[in-house]
């Protein structure tokens, strides 16, 4: 199955909406292993609340290669569990640069299930990636309109509305239903969520923003289809860090955040 239909069916099926964000602080660990283990035990301990995960680059990145060995670590455990993968990696170059970054993460041995990636170079630039991502059965998730206050310096303006209709009109290249282009549109914007919803009529939708940066689950249903499918919202530092690093914390925030957005839905968890 591609990446869209994996994560629709575990969202049907385990009744979760929710996107685990694994991103390992090292300034929170008294050393790499207890990092390791704390990042791997978080992850076994919310999967069955989540339809997938977004480990985040920069995080992994930092720890420089040891912490990239981590990074295929934390994905096979991933695996193991069948959660699709995301890599919020942010993406985006141009020509052969854009082909080796489509290359390396979204076909191959390192590979993910999809990845995020940034537009802002053109719309020429995300023509590997999207061609990737229907090659191997992936998805790409295209930054809109980021989580972020600053975003509006260069997304406003119409910037958003016209990356918009570029994915549209990528997307209908597949014919009906979701499309393996998507879309990243912040949980920070929920007043904004019905019209991107319906300006992205194809794009799976992942909204970041929910828990530390202060999004509300009931605030963000209109970004879903009528199903209840179409989008997963992201939480990173509101699951791993809930109470420190105590493990049985981040279980229960990730089950509450599920139950959370199941209960704005009117749906029932599991």
């Amino acid at each position: 199955m591609t990446f869209i239909q994996r994560l629709t069916e575990r969202t049907q099926t385990l009744q979760t909406r929710l996107c685990l964000g694994l991103d390992p602080r090292s300034d929170a660990y008294s050393s790499r292993d207890e990092l390791r283990q704390h990042t791997l035990e978080v992850l076994d301990a919310c999967a069955p609340f989540v339809a997938c995960i977004k480990p985040q680059f920069a995080f992994y990145e930092a720890l420089g290669l040891w912490g990239m060995a981590l990074l295929e670590e934390v994905c096979a455990a991933a695996r193991q569990h069948d959660l699709p993968i995301l890599l919020d990696a942010k993406r985006g170059d141009i020509g052969s640069t854009a082909a080796a970054y489509a290359q390396a993460w979204l076909s191959g041995n390192h590979a993910g299930d999809a990845l995020t990636v940034n537009p802002f170079l053109g719309f020429e630039t995300l023509t590997p990636f999207v061609e990737a991502a229907r090659q191997h059965g992936g998805a790409v998730f295209v930054l809109v309109k980021t989580s972020n206050p600053g975003q509006a310096d260069v997304q406003g303006g119409g910037v958003s509305e016209k990356i918009a209709e570029e994915l549209t009109r990528l997307g209908a290249e597949e014919g009906g239903g979701l499309s393996s282009v998507g879309a990243v549109v912040g949980a920070t914007h929920p007043h904004e969520l019905a019209h991107w919803r319906a300006a992205l009529p194809h794009a799976p939708l992942l909204l970041p923003g929910l828990g530390a940066q202060g999004a509300r689950a009931a605030d963000l249903t209109a970004a879903f289809l009528l199903d209840g499918t179409g989008a997963v919202v992201s939480a990173s530092r509101g699951i791993q860090y809930a109470q420190g690093l105590d493990v049985a914390a981040a279980r229960a925030a990730a089950q509450c955040f599920r139950d959370e957005l199941n209960a704005a839905l009117k749906l029932t968890g599991q």
